[in-house]
């Protein structure tokens, strides 16, 4: 029985009042939603909406990310500071002593501050005999050193001497503060060396960064005298 049911629904008779019950029921499905009081949803098309902003096609304006506004520093109101070196020797002093304590004050003065300094020339404890004596010496200025050449003229009751070197010390901060006076609007200065430095007169330079109060980096070279006194120029 269920095998003769199955042959008819096949037949072609049946299939057409199949196909016309099914369209029936489409028609009454479509006056259905005619009749719906809901306002029709747009999306349900796959049309995108204006207002999602991730839409192909949206005009949603994209943020920007603003320029942070930096202050300048403050521009020294005075010279740097001339380091006041202590335990300088009586005038009736050895000769060696004296000479000595004259290099160390000159070392610290050029780097910029006060600091443990030593002076070791072999040879000078006998620089008071007549003549002259060319000494080889070594400056240590807060744990670092360059070498030196020591000239001393004795004569009986007095005597003269000249110290050279191509090399000074110079502490950081120093050399910071040079280029803050010379770049104006700087919102940073950043220099390449150690907070204690030995450099050569005859070299390019310290390298330091200047940032701009408009954000800006410019390259500048700091140059160190003998005596301590730093030029500054654009790199």
């Amino acid at each position: 029985m269920s095998e003769r049911t199955l042959r008819g629904l096949l037949t072609p008779g049946h299939t057409k009042f199949g196909l016309a019950v099914f369209g029936l029921s489409a028609l009454l499905v479509f006056l259905v939603a005619g009749c719906s009081d809901s306002p029709p949803d747009n999306n349900a098309a796959g049309t995108p909406s204006a207002s999602n902003p991730s839409a192909p096609g949206s005009t949603a304006p994209i943020p920007t990310a603003s320029t942070p506004t930096l202050k300048p520093l403050p521009t020294p109101s005075t010279p740097w500071p001339t380091p006041k070196v202590k335990g300088e020797p009586a005038s009736d002093a050895p000769l060696a002593q004296r000479i000595r304590f004259a290099i160390s004050k000159q070392a610290q003065i050029a780097a910029g501050k006060a600091a443990t300094t030593t002076v070791n020339c072999p040879g000078i404890d006998s620089a008071e005999e007549p003549g002259t004596h060319n000494l080889t010496c070594t400056v240590t200025y807060a744990g670092k050193s360059y070498p030196g050449k020591l000239t001393i003229d004795a004569k009986q009751y007095s005597a003269s001497y000249k110290f050279t070197s191509d090399s000074v010390a110079v502490v950081k901060a120093k050399v910071v503060d040079a280029v803050q006076r010379t770049v104006a609007g700087a919102a940073k200065v950043t220099c390449t060396m150690d907070d204690v430095a030995v450099v050569k007169h005859t070299s390019e330079g310290i390298s330091c960064d200047v940032t701009t109060t408009a954000n800006a980096v410019h390259a500048y070279k700091a140059q160190v005298s003998g005596n301590g006194q730093i030029l500054v120029t654009k790199a």
